[in-house]
């Protein structure tokens, strides 16, 4: 509403409460005339004042008073001024009736208005606590709802043949399935309450800080676990680990799933050994082959020690010892010996049977000591090897004995694949380069007969073989050598002659 409008509802208020008390002084002044005026003045005159004052409040009702005395007055008492004192206690007494008329009805006023407002807020209240029934009353339905769903959650997971426990931040377990009542030999009531590392001894495969930080990292981790059931056995188990959190963020438990890996792990520790002693196997047969070469490389050492020690008796014979030159011959004697014991060393480390043992490997290193066992082999074929071995290769994890007959097959197979070849240069190409992710890629080129389409797709399949007296296993052997250090080993056709056989090593097998 604008302020003119305001203006006149207020301006028109007050006239209809001001002409109330004039209208209404007006009518008790004709009633009185009318009447018995010698009995009856002050008692309408003073219900017209508390008329004025009661429904116009303080400021009608004073003039309700003013106009009552004014006209008791001048219509009703003589002019003497002895009536001055009387007509003075009229007005105070009209001015008391008219505040208290006009005060009782402000408190009635006040009183109702309070009255409503209580009212309005007790029904406001009752609402909102009618709503806030509704509400919880619905909650409660949800909550009972949800622990239904959990209930038949709970039973669809002890259906599963999978060991499945909740534990909490604290790794205290709250709920245990029948497959871990299986597994572990412990009740759900026996399991309930514990700490899950301390009551199953797990063994971790990293520290459980790593873990952990990986856990709330990602929401999830999996790995194999060693843990202890209650008769004392072990069990390996692949686990999976899930992180629960609530709307705020915050970590609420942790769903933990295992299965029993324990027969698997056992068929491949078993496969392992099978596939080592095979391995050996072969690489006795493959330097049986090379029995010239091996000979000839032990050879060289030892008649370099017969040529020093024979030369340093002479630098001593004569009449002046000649100690200078018998003190060199003596330290190429010292050397001789050493590569002598250097060529029988890695020998017998081909030839024996030694468990798997990774280390970090330098493979060019470990390539050129493959191709200095391999020099009488590759003369005796009249082969050209040449090595291209990058710089700065990062070091890989493996066996250095497992990775030398690989690359010890792979450079027979090449001087045997160019056996028969005459018409052009017999090349044996050996390069080492980064791959991808730090890989290291390996590779071994020969310029000999090639692959036809049918040997490329068998020619790593278990006793498959190409050659007459072959036994077809040195290739597959190979493989699961190099694929058990996490790497790949594959046969690239030419275009022309030749083919290229290439394998890669990882720092993270």
């Amino acid at each position: 509403m604008s302020e003119s409008g305001t203006s006149a509802q207020h301006t028109s208020s007050a006239v209809s409460r001001y002409g109330l008390a004039v209208s209404s002084s007006a009518a008790a002044l004709i009633v009185t005339l009318l009447l018995r005026p010698d009995a009856l003045i002050s008692p309408l005159f003073f219900l017209a004042i508390m008329l004025s004052a009661w429904v116009g409040g303080i400021g009608p009702g004073l003039l309700a008073a003013a106009l009552a005395t004014s006209a008791i007055d001048y219509f009703f008492l003589p002019f003497d001024p002895s009536h001055t004192p009387k007509l003075l206690v009229f007005f105070l007494t009209a001015l008391l009736v008219s505040s208290w008329s006009a005060t009782r009805r402000r408190a009635e006023t006040l009183l109702r208005r309070a009255r409503d407002e209580l009212e309005a807020r007790v029904q406001e209240r009752t609402e909102d606590l009618r709503q806030r029934n509704e509400q919880l009353h619905a909650e409660i339905a949800e909550r009972r709802r949800a622990e239904e769903a959990v209930r038949e959650q709970a039973s669809l997971l002890d259906l599963t043949h999978d060991s499945i426990f909740v534990r909490e931040p604290n790794d205290v377990i709250t709920y245990w399935n029948r497959g871990a009542e299986e597994l572990y030999g412990w009740k759900r009531a026996e399991a309930i309450g514990k700490v899950t590392h301390q009551l199953m001894q797990t063994i971790f495969p990293e520290p459980l800080e790593e873990i952990t930080a990986t856990l709330l990292r990602t929401g999830r981790w999996d790995g194999e676990l060693v843990h202890t059931k209650r008769d004392g056995t072990q069990v390996t188990v692949a686990s999976r680990w899930s992180l629960q959190r609530d709307e705020r963020g915050r970590t609420v438990a942790t769903l933990e799933t295992n299965n029993d890996i324990t027969g698997r792990k056992q068929s491949e520790e078993s496969l392992r050994k099978a596939q080592a002693e095979l391995a050996r196997v072969t690489r006795a047969m493959t330097l049986g082959e090379l029995a010239a070469s091996i000979a000839h490389e032990v050879n060289q050492p030892i008649a370099g020690v017969v040529t020093n020690a024979n030369a340093c008796l002479r630098w001593l014979a004569r009449d002046v010892p000649e100690l200078e030159e018998a003190r060199e011959a003596a330290q190429r004697i010292v050397r001789d010996g050493n590569r002598a014991s250097e060529v029988i060393g890695r020998i017998r480390a081909l030839v024996g049977k030694t468990d798997t043992a990774k280390e970090r490997l330098d493979v060019n290193r470990a390539i050129r000591e493959v191709v200095v066992l391999a020099q009488g082999e590759v003369r005796r074929a009249r082969v050209a090897l040449r090595t291209e071995l990058a710089r700065e290769l990062p070091p890989v994890l493996g066996d250095r004995v497992q990775l030398q007959q690989v690359m010890l097959n792979l450079i027979t197979n090449g001087i045997e694949a160019m056996s028969a070849v005459a018409d052009r240069p017999r090349e044996l190409i050996i390069r080492t380069e980064r791959g991808d992710d730090d890989d290291v890629r390996i590779s071994v080129q020969d310029s000999g007969v090639g692959l036809d389409a049918e040997s490329a797709k068998r020619i790593f399949d278990a006793f498959y073989t190409t050659k007459s007296g072959g036994m077809g296993m040195g290739l597959s052997i190979s493989r699961s050598i190099v694929e058990a250090h996490g790497g790949r080993l594959w046969a690239v056709p030419h275009d022309g002659p030749g083919a290229t056989f290439q394998f890669t090593l990882s720092k993270h097998p």
